[in-house]
């Protein structure tokens, strides 16, 4: 039992200094500018435009479920007249960085590993190894660009589209005062908040590029590995962001 721990001990720490070491060769080659700058452009409109439509879906419903949730309760203690800052609050630190990078994590994490799995798998990644060419500066870069880019982006649009779609509950559903509602959110939401909300959207958006590329790099074992890399890259970007997420609450937040 103990080798077995051992053993899975030793791959995960196996595992984080390849990550690590991915994530140092990427930055140092963004630094000195060797990437494909027109592949980023691609990527950012893969990434970023076509996730547009899940994302807003999402945002709006999260914060319309929010403000059925909380404006009942509120108005039972007569405290109706916070519901619009404690809901823009909680969409602009919590809810729209950490849901739709979630959304993001699972269609273009997914995305991103199941691309660069197939090009392992065929062998094209050591095609562009015996061609003197890095699949990091070609595929890594172009990658975590466009989502570290299109993540804050997508977060800015959740904020609204959330705080829309709960303020329209929240007063023709339970009957918040509307004028009290945005008074409410204006005075206890800061720019803080919303800028706090956004810079986890890009942290999040660098993790799920580099858990992504790296399932990708790794796969091997021909169509059942890019199955498993997909899935693996998926549930670990995910379990990394709700790890992040909260330390990083507590250092902007508290």
């Amino acid at each position: 039992m103990f080798e077995d721990i051992g053993k899975w001990i030793n791959s995960k720490l196996e595992e984080i200094g390849e990550v690590t070491f991915l994530t140092i060769q990427t930055f140092t080659s963004f630094v000195k500018g060797r990437f494909n700058k027109k592949e980023v452009l691609v990527q950012m409109v893969a990434v970023g435009v076509n996730s547009i439509g899940v994302a807003l879906v999402t945002a709006a419903f999260v914060g319309m479920v929010f403000a059925v949730q909380i404006a009942s309760e509120f108005v039972k203690f007569g405290a109706g007249k916070v519901v619009g800052g404690v809901l823009g609050i909680a969409i602009a630190r919590e809810l729209a960085p950490t849901l739709t990078a979630v959304v993001f994590a699972a269609r273009v994490g997914a995305a991103i590993a199941a691309e660069l799995g197939t090009m392992k798998v065929t062998e094209q990644i050591d095609a562009l190894y015996a061609m003197g060419s890095d699949p990091v500066k070609h595929l890594v870069v172009p990658r975590l660009l466009a989502c570290t880019f299109m993540l804050p982006i997508l977060t800015i649009f959740a904020n609204i589209v959330g705080f829309v779609g709960g303020y329209f509950v929240a007063v023709y559903a339970v009957g918040i005062n509307p004028i009290g509602f945005i008074d409410s959110a204006s005075s206890l939401l800061s720019l803080n908040d919303i800028l706090g909300g956004i810079f986890k959207a890009f942290v999040f958006g660098a993790i799920v590029a580099i858990v992504g590329c790296y399932k990708g790099l790794k796969c091997g074992g021909g169509a059942k590995g890019v199955g498993e890399a997909t899935t693996k890259s998926v549930v670990l970007a995910l379990l990394t962001i709700f790890i992040v997420n909260y330390f990083m609450s507590v250092l902007l937040f508290k």
